[in-house]
């Protein structure tokens, strides 16, 4: 039996997680199991390498920044694998090139074109417990690349893939996926397992349990796998092939988003441009209004982004002024994108009134909300987020 198991920052932090993870790989090992373990870096250590980078140059070196930031998986593997020689097992480390996982070369976010498990599978067969660094590949031209969010997420899933691994194991430092941010709603529940559908989506919306390229990932592959806490022996959350049970499986919020405004707008041929240009950056939006309300005799779009990314936007589209023909550009920042998620959304026309009944409750008034086959968003103040997720998880899952 092959399991592959991922451990996110959080649980190699300090020297004692990292003896525990160490603990938690041996224990799923003996004379016919195997393991292979992807791991982050740890704790804040790419977040460290950035600043270090940002503090040292201003010039974007896309290959040179990949390189630096891969370390930090590195030392990760590393230190793991020596920890379990200690305790008496053969581990075996191996960096993303030297684990065949092979990526283009788009620095950054670079995606996985295969794998090549033959030195996975070599080092299995000689009894070794494979330590993987995450996050990380090789291009064509024989660079290192790093996959960008949830790259880690992602390089375990697709090792479950590509080894026809019997299980997958992401260990974070939750103990699975809730219906609401735990660390908010105190009364979220843990689902006993849940879709990929509905898994991407709450990703995707700002649920930080996953990055919604990995969940992507495994549906595409049909790799199920389990979320669990490295903390605790608790069962966790499976992610797989499952049938609608409930109308609504979550509540998540994203309390860092911007509205954009682009008003004066003359054609709809500016409006293809604005969103090829938006889609060119790699600047994902979401929530779009074209409103035929008129501003000089013109139109107005509005879309949520990022905060992240809201800076960008603005500048790009003041460099494009001429060529997009708008008249005015406005921002409202402070906001939170909050949505319910669920396969049964599809079918049911009773969570929109019911949604927006329980926030008028609470003098909040959205004044944009968008829908999808499998959920239902709407603009927020971020200041009342908290709020307003406490609440609707009372609402759909309080007498659970």
């Amino acid at each position: 039996m092959l399991t592959v198991m991922k451990f996110g920052g959080s649980s190699l932090s300090t020297v004692e997680r990292v003896a525990n993870v160490a603990s938690i790989i041996a224990s799923g090992v003996n004379d016919d199991d195997r393991v292979v373990a992807v791991v982050s870096a740890r704790g804040k250590t790419t977040d460290e390498l950035t600043k270090v980078r940002d503090s040292i140059t201003a010039v974007s070196v896309p290959r040179e920044s990949d390189v630096l930031l891969s370390t930090g998986e590195q030392v990760s593997m590393s230190l793991l694998a020596m920890k379990l020689n200690e305790m008496g097992h053969d581990a075996v480390s191996l960096c993303g090139w030297q684990a065949g996982i092979r990526t283009n070369d788009r620095y950054g976010s670079a995606s996985i074109t295969e794998i090549d498990t033959s030195r996975v599978l070599r080092e299995l067969e000689a009894g070794r417990i494979v330590i993987v660094a995450g996050f990380q590949g090789v291009s064509p031209n024989q660079d290192i690349t790093t996959l960008g969010r949830g790259g880690s997420d992602t390089t375990a899933i697709a090792l479950a893939a590509a080894l026809h691994a019997d299980s997958c194991h992401i260990y974070t430092d939750v103990s699975g996926v809730f219906s609401a941010n735990p660390n908010v709603a105190i009364d979220a529940i843990k689902h006993r397992e849940i879709s990929y559908d509905e898994m991407i989506e709450m990703s995707t919306l700002g649920a930080k349990v996953l990055h919604n390229r990995s969940v992507i990932m495994a549906k595409n592959a049909d790799v199920s796998f389990e979320v669990r806490s490295s903390l605790t022996n608790d069962e966790g959350t499976k992610v797989h092939r499952l049938a609608p049970e409930k109308t609504v499986s979550g509540v998540v919020c994203d309390d860092h988003i911007s509205m954009v405004t682009v008003s004066g707008i003359d054609s709809g041929a500016s409006t293809c441009r604005l969103f090829e240009l938006l889609a060119d950056n790699g600047i994902p939006v979401d929530v779009i209004i074209r409103s035929q309300q008129m501003y000089n005799g013109k139109g107005m779009v509005s879309f949520s982004v990022s905060d992240t990314v809201c800076i960008r936007v603005v500048d790009m589209l003041n460099e494009m002024k001429d060529e997009l023909e708008h008249d005015m550009l406005m921002v409202e920042s402070g906001l939170a994108k909050l949505s319910a998620v669920g396969s049964g959304l599809a079918d049911s026309c009773t969570v929109a009134s019911i949604m927006l009944s329980e926030l008028n409750k609470i003098d909040i008034h959205p004044r944009y909300i968008t829908t999808g086959e499998i959920r239902i968003s709407v603009i927020i103040p971020s200041s009342k987020a908290d709020m307003a997720q406490i609440i609707l998880n009372k609402r759909f899952f309080g007498e659970e």
